[in-house]
């Protein structure tokens, strides 16, 4: 059976070389500049528990061309959210009727516009825990989790292959709950652009924290108010985490000692976006809640704040790196009370 990875950046790289790692045939859709450095130095993959594996380039099939998906028996969306519409549409002209089509994606609402392009094809929403840091040699994960999908009869041909590589499929009935309890832990990513520090190295700090509680307890809300029960995806539910990152540094250090698990270089898929000069996510992550907030007839200032932020920040020459103190100002000033919700 043959596995695609359409849109082979940080998280496509790793997890398709994972699964050839292990056996797999797999064929990665990229960029140019991705298939230099492949051909150059091979593939390189580590994880936080140092564990590393190497493909050589010469066994390593990368294309810019998406004909090559033509073959494939499943295919893994990992392009970023703004390029999905555009993915969808070229996939429809080459899938093979009974191909089946994972979205790995940030935000909700991916499958769905895959979905209209294919018609006549199974999509599933997918979700990646971790995060990915490619610094020009290797494609590193910098955080632990596994990958969640929802169930579907035709994954049970591809299960072997994904355990067999170590990064085994969750399978769940609903995955509404996942995406959701994801796109919390994701509000972050905002932030930590705007901070302009490693992950680790933000979420040590009090008011860093305090600005993602704001922006969780936002969306835990509207979430309540649309009748959304959050997933547990962490070791305390998802309504007690803003509870959790308010409590002084020297207490998160020992109670949110999972959350501090990360790589100490590891950074935010939107701070590397915005380090590259691309356009971000955030219309898909924090928009989300502000989609979710009009929807209900309600506002969702703090999330709308760290959009414009990031917004900002895009356009901007210069690189900021928020304070945390100026940063949780400015977005108490967006949504006076919510620090109290």
């Amino acid at each position: 059976m043959k596995i695609c990875i359409y849109g082979a950046g940080a998280i496509g790289c790793y997890i398709g070389g994972r699964l050839q790692a292990a056996g797999s045939d797999v064929c990665l859709i990229g960029r140019a500049r991705i298939a230099e450095q492949l051909c150059q130095h091979g593939l390189s993959l580590s994880n936080y528990r140092d564990q590393r594996w190497h493909l050589e380039p010469s066994i390593i099939r990368f294309s810019t061309d998406a004909a090559v998906a033509a073959s494939a028996d499943l295919v893994l969306v990992t392009v970023k959210s703004a390029a999905t519409a555009a993915a969808g549409a070229e996939l429809a002209e080459l899938l093979k009727p009974n191909a089946l089509v994972i979205s790995f994606q940030n935000g909700l609402g991916n499958t769905e516009v895959l979905h209209q392009a294919l018609p006549h094809h199974t999509v599933l929403e997918g979700m990646v825990p971790f995060n990915v840091v490619h610094d020009g040699h290797t494609f590193h994960q910098g955080s632990e989790g596994e990958l969640e999908v929802r169930e579907h009869a035709g994954l049970y041909a591809f299960l072997d292959d994904f355990k067999r590589a170590g990064l085994p499929l969750i399978e769940h009935f609903d995955m509404l709950p996942i995406q959701w309890a994801k796109l919390l832990l994701n509000l972050n990513n905002s932030i930590n652009a705007l901070a302009n520090l490693p992950l680790k190295t933000e979420l040590s700090q009090l008011d860093y924290r305090r600005c993602l509680a704001l922006a969780q307890r936002e969306a835990l809300v509207l979430l309540r108010t649309a009748k959304i029960q959050p997933a547990k995806l962490t070791p305390i539910p998802a309504h007690w985490i803003p509870r959790l990152l308010n409590v002084p540094d020297i207490l998160f250090t020992r109670l949110g000692a999972k959350m501090l698990t990360i790589d100490p270089q590891a950074r935010s898929s939107m701070s590397d976006d915005l380090a590259a000069g691309r356009l971000t996510e955030v219309d898909w992550i924090n928009g989300e809640v502000v989609r979710l907030a009009k929807q209900l007839g309600r506002d969702a200032p703090v999330n709308a704040r760290l959009m414009e932020l990031v917004h900002r920040a895009e356009r901007s020459e210069i690189r900021p790196s928020w304070k945390g103190s100026e940063l949780l100002a400015e977005l108490l000033i967006a949504g006076p009370g919510t620090d109290r919700l």
